[in-house]
C-alpha cells in the first residue's frame, strides 16, 4: 500500500515551514546531501507510532489575493490538498482568528477531506488557552494548541493525523497488477506516450474509481498482462512563477511515486536534461522505486552518429546517483520504439522482485573482498562476515561487519557493483543495511 499524504496549508507566515521542519527532523538535513533533490524541500517521509507517511508543505493561502505570488500560493495549496488523504489546517494564535481563515475553511470543506485544525504559537498553555478557544468559531471541532517552534503539543496533533487513516488499507489484497508512474515537468509529452499506448494496443480505457490522487490512472492490457499507468500530467493551472510549477509537479510526482513499482521519467529530447528533471528523478530513487529514463521527441532532433552517446554521456552524468536507470530514446509522435517500453518495464519488474540466494551472495562477497581488501583505520582493518537478501522492492541486504564506521560508502558501492556484475539488476535502486557483530 502507498503511503498517506498529509498536506499542512494556512495563510502566509502562521508557522507552517517551522512545522513542517520540526516533523522532519534530521531527515530533512540527511536528504538534503541527495545529489539532483531539491533543496527547497516541500515533502518529507514521517513516522509516528506505527504509521509512516508523506507530509507536504505547502504556500500560504490567500484566498482572495491578485497578487500572481499569492494567487500561485494558493494554487499550489489547492493541488496539495486534492493530492493529500489528511488535512492540517495551521492557525495563529498571536494573530487570532481573521477572516481570511473562515475562506480558507470554506475551501477546506469543499475536499471532503478530514481536516485537523491547529492553533500555532501556543508557547504557553496557560497563557494562551483562553485565545485557542475562539478558534471553535470555524466549525472545526476541537483546536489542537501547538508550538511548532517549541515542539509542544506535536504528539497529540500527530494521534489525531493518524486516526483519520485508512485501518482496513492495511488489510487489503495487494494488487499485484504492476503500476507505472509517469513523471517528469510538464510539457515533456507524458499523456501523449500513454495516448500513444493506448492507441498501439487498441484496449477500452477505464479511468479506475476511488483515486483521491491529483493522477490519473489508466489501465492497458498487453499480451494478457494488465499495468495501471500513474499519470501526473497536466498542469490544468498555468502559473507565471516559474518555481510554483515546479512545486506542483514535484508535489504530483510525490503522490503518483508512492504508488508505483517503476518510474518512468520522461525528458524532452529538444531541451535535454535539466535541474527539474534531476530532482523528479531523485524522488523515486529515494523510495527505492524502479526506474526508467524515456527521452521522448526523439524524432526532433538532428542526429548525427555521436548525438545519442552525448545525450546519454550528460544524462549519465546529471543522474550519477542512479547509474542503475534504463534509457531509451522514443517519440510519442511516430511511435517510434515505444513498443520497447513494455519489454523494458517487464524487465525493471523483474529485477526489482529479484531474490539471490544468501550462498551465492557469500560467495561473491567472498571473492569480492580477495581481490579488493577492505579498508582500515588506525590499524584496524574492515572485516565483512555475512550478506543476506531481507527484502524486495528494491532489492534489500544487510552485511555483518566488526565495525560500522570502517565500512565507507565506497566499498559499500564497491561490493553492489560486483553484485550487479553477477545478476545485473538493471533499472532497480539496491538497498544495504549495515549491521555490527561481534567477532567470535
Amino acid at each position: 500500500m502507498s503511503k498517506p499524504i498529509v498536506a499542512i496549508v494556512g495563510r502566509p507566515n502562521v508557522g507552517k515551514s517551522t512545522l513542517f521542519n520540526a516533523l522532519a527532523g534530521e531527515k530533512i538535513s540527511i536528504v538534503k546531501d541527495t545529489p539532483g533533490v531539491t533543496r527547497d524541500r516541500i515533502y518529507a517521509d514521517v513516522s509516528w507510532l506505527d504509521y509512516n507517511f508523506t507530509i507536504i508543505d505547502t504556500g500560504g493561502i490567500e484566498p482572495e489575493s491578485d497578487n500572481i505570488i499569492l494567487k500561485s500560493m494558493r494554487e499550489q495549496a489547492e493541488i496539495a490538498i486534492e493530492t493529500a488523504d489528511v488535512i492540517i489546517f495551521m492557525t495563529d494564535v498571536r494573530q487570532g482568528l481573521v477572516d481570511d481563515d473562515h475562506k480558507v475553511v470554506q475551501m477546506l470543506r469543499k475536499s471532503k477531506k478530514p481536516v485537523i485544525l491547529v492553533v500555532n504559537k501556543v508557547d504557553s498553555f496557560e497563557k494562551y488557552m483562553n485565545d485557542v478557544y475562539e478558534f471553535y468559531n470555524l466549525g472545526l471541532g476541537d483546536p489542537v494548541p501547538i508550538s511548532g517552534a517549541s515542539r509542544l503539543g506535536i504528539g497529540d496533533m500527530l494521534d489525531e493525523v493518524v486516526s483519520h487513516f485508512d485501518e482496513e488499507s492495511k488489510n487489503e489484497e495487494e494488487d499485484d497488477r504492476p503500476r507505472i508512474a509517469i513523471i517528469g515537468k510538464p510539457n515533456v509529452g507524458k499523456s501523449s506516450i500513454i495516448n500513444k499506448l493506448l492507441g498501439e494496443n487498441r484496449v477500452i480505457v477505464s479511468d479506475i474509481a476511488g483515486t483521491t490522487r491529483d493522477a490519473i490512472d489508466t489501465e492497458i492490457v498487453r499480451n494478457g498482462t494488465e499495468y495501471v499507468f500513474i499519470d501526473t500530467a497536466g498542469l490544468r493551472r498555468k502559473s507565471k512563477i516559474k518555481e510554483d510549477i515546479e512545486r506542483y509537479s514535484i508535489i504530483r510526482t510525490v503522490s503518483a511515486v508512492e504508488r508505483c513499482n517503476v518510474a518512468v521519467l520522461v525528458i524532452d529530447a529538444t531541451e535535454g536534461i535539466t535541474d527539474q528533471d534531476a530532482k523528479i528523478a531523485g524522488i523515486a530513487h529515494e523510495r527505492g522505486k524502479g526506474m526508467i529514463i524515456v527521452v521522448n521527441k526523439w524524432d526532433a532532433v538532428e542526429k548525427d552518429d555521436k548525438t545519442i552517446y552525448k545525450f546519454t554521456k550528460e544524462i549519465r552524468e546529471k543522474l550519477s546517483y542512479m547509474p542503475y536507470a534504463e534509457l531509451l530514446f522514443v517519440s510519442a509522435a511516430t511511435g517510434q520504439r515505444l513498443p520497447k517500453l513494455f519489454e523494458t518495464i517487464d524487465a525493471v519488474i523483474e529485477n526489482h522482485s529479484l531474490r539471490v540466494a544468501t550462498g551465492v551472495l557469500n560467495e561473491i562477497m567472498t571473492e569480492a573482498v580477495a581481490m579488493q581488501q577492505p579498508p582500515t583505520d588506525k590499524g584496524k582493518r574492515l572485516k565483512l562476515f555475512y550478506i543476506t537478501q531481507v527484502a524486495v522492492k528494491p532489492p534489500t541486504f544487510v552485511i555483518f561487519v566488526n565495525d560500522k564506521e570502517l565500512m565507507h560508502f565506497s566499498y559499500t558501492r564497491y561490493i553492489e557493483n560486483k553484485i550487479r556484475e553477477a545478476f545485473g539488476f538493471r533499472g532497480t535502486p539496491l538497498k544495504f543495511i549495515i549491521r555490527e557483530r561481534k567477532e567470535k
